[in-house]
């Protein structure tokens, strides 16, 4: 099936599947009418109902921003089981806004205008419509392969199934909720959310990494050859995430997992500095290219364990016992 709209402006949040969540402290409508329709009234619903069924949508116009929004994701917001899903594709006959595609996992865009930077866990291939720029999600190719498409600027390797961007493009969220024993190699610098909710894929940085990255980390190894930005391993559940400093603050609310910086890092509870091991030392030489005495220079960092609370009681007798608070 094909559901088609036509568009007189700019839209946002189109095909975004998270379109009921909280954005800037405004709750989105899952069920409003688009704005700006030509002779069609079409709600947020409809267009991502459309693709969860596996059909395509047709937009004649430009989108502007959020838009294919964690495409294909069975969100766990929505009671549903956080893997990619079976997903349409998109065709959009106009140009399409920055920050497309974040934490896309699933399902193909089709864009016959320009797209704008930073863009999100998609990779450009040649395409088989003309006329139409073709783009499939990271993390689609790194658990499915690349089939019969062909990589545009960008290296994918089946053996290993290894990814190299080297097109210099500035992406957000790579490799985001990756399922699957793969590696994505950038050359040059990551936008922000690298390696977002990655369950067992490694993503290597040859450069800086922007805010978020390794967030939601859950198993999965994000290795920064440089510098990251604010929020580094916010809400980490497990894996490995590694880098030279962080601005700001790290693992905010994180359940668990390891962050490693060569530099002193100023940590968000409960994230607290521990011990380096022979096998963290190890790891650092092997991922972050450091000799012996520089991988003993790194700070390691958990989260740490509530702990125990107690308060003083003063006896009658002068003493002093210590009682646990419950």
């Amino acid at each position: 099936m094909v559901v088609e709209i036509g568009l007189s402006k700019d839209v946002d949040y189109l095909c975004d599947y998270t379109f009921n969540f909280y954005w800037h402290n405004k709750s989105l409508e899952p069920d409003s009418l688009i704005p700006h329709q030509n002779a069609t009234e079409l709600t947020y619903r409809d267009l991502v109902n459309e693709l969860k069924s596996g059909g395509e949508v047709h937009i004649k116009g430009n989108v502007a921003k959020n838009f294919a929004y964690s495409l294909g994701a069975d969100l766990k917001h929505f009671g549903g089981s956080g893997e990619a899903e079976n997903t349409g594709r998109i065709l959009i006959q106009g140009n399409v806004g920055p920050e497309a595609g974040m934490g896309m996992v699933a399902g193909v865009l089709y864009i016959k205008g320009s797209i704008e930077y930073p863009i999100g866990n998609i990779v450009e291939l040649e395409s088989d419509i003309q006329g139409y720029r073709k783009f499939r999600s990271i993390t689609d190719i790194l658990c499915n392969g690349i089939e019969e498409d062909r990589l545009i600027d960008n290296d994918y390797s089946e053996n290993g199934r290894i990814l190299t961007l080297k097109d210099g493009i500035p992406r957000g969220t790579v490799a985001a909720r990756c399922p699957c024993d793969s590696k994505v190699i950038i050359e040059g610098d990551a936008y922000n959310g690298t390696g977002m909710l990655a369950k067992k894929a490694t993503v290597i940085v040859n450069g800086n990494a922007g805010m978020n990255t390794g967030s939601h980390l859950n198993g999965g190894t994000v290795v920064v050859h440089g510098n990251v930005g604010e929020f580094a391993g916010a809400y980490m559940k497990d894996g490995k995430l590694m880098f030279q400093s962080a601005k700001g603050f790290i693992g905010a609310a994180m359940e668990g997992g390891s962050i490693y910086s060569k530099s002193k890092a100023k940590t968000s509870p409960p994230a607290a500095k521990s011990r380096m091991k022979g096998e963290d030392s190890a790891l650092i030489r092997e991922l972050m290219d450091a000799g012996r005495v520089e991988s003993m220079l790194y700070n390691k960092y958990e989260a740490e364990k509530e702990k125990e609370k107690y308060v003083e009681v003063h006896m009658r007798d002068g003493s002093i016992v210590m009682r646990k608070i419950k």
